[in-house]
């Protein structure tokens, strides 16, 4: 009874098929974004492309059926996709693999697997990123800080980043205010988010009090 469950739903291509498999991959597209939401912190354009995405790749190899030369087409097509697409990043990315994995489950009318298979992600999505947390308190965080154009910065926060961080790494030096000041980006792993209070206050005697952003990695809504 239970093998039955993993036994693809329809053997030829029809109306009443298409139509189950696409209400299937709606429905588990729409998992994976709520997941994805409560998991992380992600937009909801990107939220949207969770949803549907299963139904567009499940739609696309349902009408391809084998016949090789729309599948190298099709294949170029979404090769362009890449070209037109903002970077994302790697949590993000692997959930997009994942609901490719089940527009290619529905496409073929295996649904019980394609039910299955997100389940297990939705598990894994929630309870990795407390396990992280539990066996260490390093967190990454991306640091901004402006600083007079005088000021030695490659040595001025040596002292500081070795206090409170297990790594650190200068990303980028921007100039602002007419090239008074610079603005530095640093890429940086805390010892513990607890202190991070501290180590600001730390950098402001530092950096003469000015600008100072410290946020996820990488910030959001703000390029470097």
């Amino acid at each position: 009874m239970l093998s039955t469950l993993f036994e693809s739903v329809y053997s030829e291509f029809s109306f009443t098929s298409y139509l189950i498999c696409t209400a299937a991959s709606l429905l588990l597209g729409f998992i994976l974004a709520l997941v994805q939401k409560r998991s992380s912190r992600s937009s909801d354009g990107f939220l949207t492309t969770l949803i549907l995405l299963p139904a567009v790749v499940q739609t696309v190899l349902m009408l391809v059926n084998g016949n090789v030369g729309t599948g190298i087409a099709v294949a170029g097509a979404f090769g362009l996709v890449k070209y037109r697409s903002a970077p994302c990043k790697d949590e993000e990315l692997v959930v997009i693999f994942v609901a490719v994995a089940i527009g290619l489950a529905t496409s073929t009318g295996y649904l019980g697997v394609a039910a299955l298979f997100t389940l297990i992600v939705a598990l894994l999505l929630f309870v990795l990123p407390h396990l992280g947390s539990i066996s260490s308190k390093v967190s990454r965080r991306q640091l901004k800080v402006t600083v007079p154009e005088n000021l030695n910065y490659e040595e001025a926060f040596s002292s500081i980043f070795d206090q409170f961080t297990s790594a650190h790494q200068l990303v980028s030096v921007k100039t602002t205010n007419m090239g008074s000041l610079l603005r530095l980006t640093y890429d940086i792993d805390m010892l513990n988010t607890g202190n991070a209070q501290a180590m600001i206050n730390e950098l402001r005697i530092r950096n003469s009090n000015l600008d100072i952003s410290l946020g996820l990695y990488p910030e959001e809504g703000e390029n470097a």
